[in-house]
């Protein structure tokens, strides 16, 4: 799907000095709840899965029938805003590009991970480019659990990207302008953005690039009804 690429939400990357996250890299999507996180990252996977990569969504908490009516939802909502014709072929790229692996109870590991990762390779001959993990819970994550995912990334040769939730009565901010709750992991990350609710729009800002010191009010201002890139 050719039209979606110029109203990607990562067009924000076209911005950055690597213009992608990259194998083996971590990037992380703060916002506050209500604000679009799990939307967001669909359509980040939209990105992906249209450019013909491969990719597995990893829910904690969530069923993989919510997940999938999730991009169901949000690929109709994505028909209508492009005013395109719905076609075959798009939802089967969908279909054969992406994966979900839901782990409900807090019955997720990592080494339970990797071993789904393993599996899909081994017998289905699906080996992602990017994973998606939404629904950490950064508050109580060690660094060990995310120092793990970065040495999965780099083995698996993938990138990962996760949502984190942040709150408006905490207001803790590091020295270098990252905002709870990864204020104290932001070493561990490639790439950090921030869905910021603005008059305008959903305003997604870039936060951290990779090892570019020189960040300026650098994002895309978004629909709020699709998540879509506006014109700027």
């Amino acid at each position: 799907m050719k039209d979606f690429t110029g109203v990607s939400p990562l067009r924000v990357l076209e911005k950055s000095s690597r213009k992608a996250l990259g194998a083996g890299n971590l990037g992380v999507l703060i916002a506050r709840a209500g604000v679009g996180k799990t939307a967001c990252l669909i359509h980040i996977a939209f990105d992906k899965i249209f450019r013909k990569e491969k990719l597995v969504h990893v829910s904690l908490g969530e069923g993989p029938e919510k997940v999938i009516s999730y991009y169901n939802v949000i690929y109709s909502d994505l028909v209508k805003a492009l005013n395109i014709e719905e076609d075959t072929e798009s939802r089967l790229m969908i279909d054969r590009n992406r994966m979900i692996l839901a782990y409900m109870n807090q019955s997720f590991d990592l080494e339970r991970l990797s071993a789904n990762l393993k599996n899909l390779a081994g017998n289905m001959d699906f080996k992602p480019n990017a994973l998606i993990v939404d629904g950490l819970d950064f508050e109580t994550a060690q660094r060990s659990l995310i120092d793990g995912f970065k040495d999965l990334a780099v083995d698996e040769g993938m990138e990962i990207w996760f949502s984190a939730l942040s709150h408006r009565h905490i207001v803790q901010v590091n020295d270098r302008g990252i905002p709870f709750p990864c204020h104290e992991l932001d070493d561990l990350f490639s790439l950090i953005v921030q869905l910021v609710p603005e008059r305008e729009g959903i305003f997604l800002k870039l936060l951290k690039d990779h090892d570019n010191p020189s960040i300026r009010e650098t994002g895309v201002m978004l629909d709020p009804n699709t998540f879509l890139a506006m014109e700027q």
